[in-house]
Formats: structure tokens, C-alpha cells, sequence
């Protein structure tokens, strides 16, 4: 005669979990974990004060900055060095020496980039060789992005020479002196001619400071 229940004795009626529930049990408490870290990890990214003056304290970590913050992906360590050296030494990159090219990136290697690691601003595979910006250096950007020149207020010059102009052809068709005593067309050529200076003058500071733009705010003051 059979027996009718559990056979295991115990008289348990809650049904067992099946092995894909206890899967999406484990992928549930995973999932909550990653957004616990995650969450955690955001609260650690902000920099505080003392700490970011601490960084860029140093020039050669702000050349770093400066530079990385250019790039858009992952940079090696070798061609942020030489960058970083070349800024250093006021030359191009294709002028610095070895030496120079290996003080930067022994430094680098050694000191600056572990420590910004260390501080949440990069991402640095040392083995690899290759860096990064982290989100959290975003908070850096209201102490790097420093205006290298003053803008040079090119409207109030064509202005100036506009109000000038009109003065010369006024007291010559006065006939005020010493207006009176120049051509009139030596007094348009004056005032075509300085024009021109002004527009030459112009492009020239656009074009330099396009070029600028390439190099550290600190590096275009010098």
C-alpha cells in the first residue's frame, strides 16, 4: 500500500524554487549591488576644494589636464609626455630630446597620473600605458578654462577710424586747417590705408589665436 505526502517526512507544503528562479534571484541582487556601487562611487567623484587646488598645484599635472581634456578617447603615455614636454619647453614636439621626453614621462608614469588616478580625475592603465578623463574631471573645468588674452575689442576700432575718418573729410570740406592744406585724395588714401592696417592687424590676431587655442591658457600668457 502506497503512502499519500511528502515523502521526505517533514509535511512542507511550500513549493521548492526552481532553478531559473533562484537565477533571476541572483541576477536581481546583483543588479541591485552594481547600483549600489555605482551610487556610491558617484558620492566619491566629487572632488572637494582642497583637493582639486592640491592638483593642479602643479603645472606639469595641468598640462596633462590641459591636454587630456582635448582628447576624446584613451591617450598614451608616451604621446601625452611629449606633448606635456613640449609645452614645458616652449618648442615644438618634433624639437624635444630625448632627455626631456623622458624626465616628463618618468614623472608622469611614476607620480602625476597615479595621483590623479588615485583622486578619481583619470582613468590610468599603467601597464598599458594609456589615460583617460574620468566624469568627475569635468569639476576641474571652472579652474582650467582660464582666458589666456584679453579679447582686443576690434569694434571700437573700426569705430575710432570711423569717427576719425569722418573728422578729416569734415575739416577739409570746411576748409579748417590744416585739413585745408591736404588733398583730398591723400586724406582718403590716410584713411583707406589705416583701415587696412587695422584689418591686416585683424586677421593676423584671429589666425594666431585659432593656433592658440592648441596649447594651455598658462602657455599662450607667456
Amino acid at each position: 500500500m502506497s503512502t499519500i505526502g511528502d515523502s521526505s517526512g517533514t509535511g512542507s507544503t511550500e513549493p521548492e524554487e526552481t532553478p531559473d528562479q533562484q537565477d533571476t534571484a541572483v541576477a536581481a541582487e546583483e543588479v541591485s549591488d552594481i547600483v549600489e556601487s555605482e551610487d556610491e562611487e558617484e558620492v566619491q567623484q566629487k572632488l572637494s576644494r582642497d583637493l582639486v587646488f592640491d592638483v593642479l598645484k602643479n603645472r606639469r599635472r595641468r598640462y596633462a589636464l590641459h591636454y587630456l581634456r582635448r582628447a576624446d578617447d584613451t591617450v598614451q603615455l608616451s604621446e601625452l609626455a611629449e606633448q606635456v614636454a613640449a609645452w614645458e619647453n616652449d618648442i615644438e614636439v618634433e624639437a624635444i630630446s630625448a632627455a626631456e621626453r623622458k624626465r616628463v614621462y618618468t614623472a608622469l608614469y611614476q607620480s602625476h597620473l597615479p595621483k590623479l588616478d588615485d583622486a578619481g580625475i583619470v582613468e590610468y592603465n599603467q601597464n598599458r600605458g594609456i589615460v583617460k578623463l574620468s566624469g568627475a574631471a569635468e569639476q576641474l573645468d571652472v579652474y582650467l578654462d582660464l582666458e589666456a588674452q584679453p579679447d582686443i575689442p576690434w569694434c571700437n576700432w573700426y569705430l575710432g577710424l570711423a569717427v576719425a575718418g569722418l573728422g578729416l573729410l569734415t575739416g577739409a570740406w570746411l576748409g579748417l586747417p590744416p585739413f585745408s592744406l591736404v588733398a583730398d585724395v591723400l586724406l582718403a588714401t590716410v584713411i583707406v590705408a589705416a583701415y587696412g592696417a587695422v584689418a591686416l592687424a585683424h586677421t593676423y590676431y584671429a589666425q594666431h589665436a585659432d593656433a592658440a587655442g592648441e596649447t594651455p591658457p598658462e602657455i599662450q600668457e607667456s
